[in-house]
C-alpha cells in the first residue's frame, strides 16, 4: 500500500496536493492530518464524500510500501509504515536539515505546492472534475494570496488558468478564502491587537504579538493573516502558548525578510513571506513551562531579528563617491574658499589614508568671525567616525 501525507494543520495547499498526488499515482490512498484548518473541514464537510481522502483512524495498519510526503518536509507516524519505508517528497519550500538521507526530493520553486501537481495533470491531458479543479485552484489561491503575493510565480498563474478552462469554481472558491474568525479566534486576536509590540529595524517596520491559548483547538494562520492586513506591517510574529507549546507564526511583506530563514531558527520553516515553527518546552508542560518558553523565544527573537533583517536601504545606495577631503594642515581660509566654491556645509579630515575628524561650515565661520587663520586640526571635531558602504 502506497499512503500520500501532509502536514498537521493543513491548509487548502496541503489538502490540494493530497489530492493532486492521488490523482497521478493511481492506487495510492491520500491521508488527512488530525488536524485541519477551520476553513478547510468546512470545505471537507461539503464536499468530502466526491474526494479520495481516507482519516489516519480508518487505515487498517496493512504493511506501508512507501510514503509520498507532499507540502512538507516533515513526516508523523502511521499505521503500518515501518523505519526503512521508502518516503518521496514533493514540495515547494526550501530543503529543511537533518531529513532522512535515504528519502527522495523533488523540491521546485512555485508560488504553491499544489501547481506542481496540477502542472502534471494538464501536461498529461488529465480529465477533473468541478471539485476536483475548484479544490486545486483554492490550493494554489490560498499559498499566492489569489496570485498576489510576491512568491508567486507565472507558473501558478498558468497552474490557475488550466483550473478555470477545467470548471473550477471561483465563487466556491472565494466562500471557503477568507472565513470570519470564530469568537474563540475572535477573543485571541483582540488579545493579540492590544499586545502588539512595534520595533523598528533597519527602516523596517517589525511587529511582534504574543498570547495564550492553551484551550483552543483551531489555527492560528487565519488570526496572523488578518492582523498582518489590518495593521500592514513589513513583518509579523505571532507566537501563542498551546496546551503542549509555543506556535510562531511569521509573516512578510518584503523581500528584505525572509521568515523562513528566521523560522528554521527555531526548528521551523515554510515560505520567504509565511513560515512557522513550533516550540515545546523542556520538561514538563505545565503553564508556568509555557509562559517562560514565550518570554524566551520572544527574547530569542527579538535578539535574532537585526542580523535577519536587511536594511531597506543601504549607504552605499546615496553616498557621495570619491568626495572631496581636506588635511589637518588646510587652513581656514582653504576650507572656507572651498566650501563656498561647492557648496559643501563640511569635510571628511584624512591623514595617511584614515579619518581623523570632521570640520564644519559652523566652526569655519566662527573662526573667520575672530579673524583667525587656524589650521583644520585645531577646528575639527576629533574622531575617527565612519559608516560601511553596507550599513542601514
Amino acid at each position: 500500500m502506497q499512503l500520500i501525507l501532509t502536514h498537521d494543520q493543513a491548509d487548502f495547499d496541503a489538502l490540494a496536493s493530497l489530492l493532486g498526488a492521488a490523482l497521478i499515482n493511481e492506487g495510492a490512498v491520500p491521508v488527512l492530518p488530525p488536524r485541519l484548518n477551520r476553513n478547510v473541514r468546512f470545505f471537507l464537510n461539503l464536499y468530502g464524500a466526491e474526494l479520495p481522502f481516507l482519516e489516519q483512524q480508518d487505515l487498517s495498519g496493512e504493511f506501508v510500501d512507501s510514503i509520498i510526503l507532499v507540502d512538507t518536509q516533515s513526516l508523523v507516524t502511521v499505521k503500518g509504515m515501518h523505519r526503512n519505508t521508502p518516503v518521496r517528497v514533493i514540495d515547494h519550500h526550501n530543503p529543511k536539515q537533518n531529513t532522512s538521507p535515504s528519502w527522495k526530493f523533488s523540491l521546485d520553486k512555485v508560488g504553491a505546492c499544489t501547481t506542481l501537481f496540477t502542472e502534471h495533470l494538464r501536461d498529461q491531458n488529465s480529465s477533473i472534475n468541478q471539485t476536483q479543479s475548484t479544490l486545486l485552484l483554492l490550493g494554489i489561491y490560498e499559498d499566492t494570496g489569489s496570485l498576489s503575493y510576491a512568491s508567486t510565480t507565472a507558473r501558478d498563474v498558468r497552474a490557475a488558468a488550466f483550473l478555470l478552462d477545467q470548471g473550477a469554481s471561483l465563487k466556491i472558491a472565494a466562500e471557503f478564502l477568507n472565513p470570519p474568525l470564530s469568537p474563540s479566534q475572535r477573543q485571541l486576536y483582540d488579545h493579540l491587537l492590544s499586545a502588539a509590540k512595534s520595533l523598528h529595524i533597519h527602516g523596517h517596520t517589525v511587529i511582534i504579538a504574543t498570547g495564550h491559548a492553551e484551550d483552543m483547538n483551531e489555527e492560528i494562520s487565519s488570526i496572523a493573516h488578518k492582523l498582518r492586513d489590518l495593521l500592514d506591517p513589513d513583518a509579523l510574529f505571532v507566537l501563542v502558548t498551546m496546551k503542549d507549546g509555543v506556535r510562531l507564526i511569521a509573516r512578510s511583506t518584503s523581500d528584505r525578510i525572509d521568515v523562513a530563514r528566521l523560522a528554521r531558527e527555531f526548528g521551523g520553516g515554510g515560505h520567504e513571506r509565511a513560515s512557522a515553527a513550533f516550540l515545546h518546552p523542556a520538561g514538563e508542560t505545565s503553564p508556568e513551562a509555557l509562559k517562560l518558553l514565550l518570554v524566551d523565544t520572544c527574547s530569542r527573537l527579538e535578539g535574532i531579528l537585526p542580523s535577519m533583517v536587511q536594511p531597506s536601504i543601504r549607504i552605499r545606495k546615496i553616498m557621495s563617491r570619491r568626495p572631496l577631503l581636506i588635511s589637518p594642515t588646510t587652513s581656514t581660509q582653504e576650507a572656507l574658499s572651498l566650501m563656498q566654491k561647492y557648496g559643501y556645509e563640511g569635510y571628511p579630515v584624512v591623514e595617511d589614508g584614515k579619518v581623523v575628524g570632521l570640520l564644519t561650515r559652523r566652526a569655519v565661520d566662527r573662526a573667520i568671525s575672530h579673524n583667525l587663520n587656524l589650521p583644520t586640526s585645531s577646528l575639527m571635531e576629533t574622531g575617527e567616525v565612519t559608516v560601511s558602504p553596507d550599513a542601514s
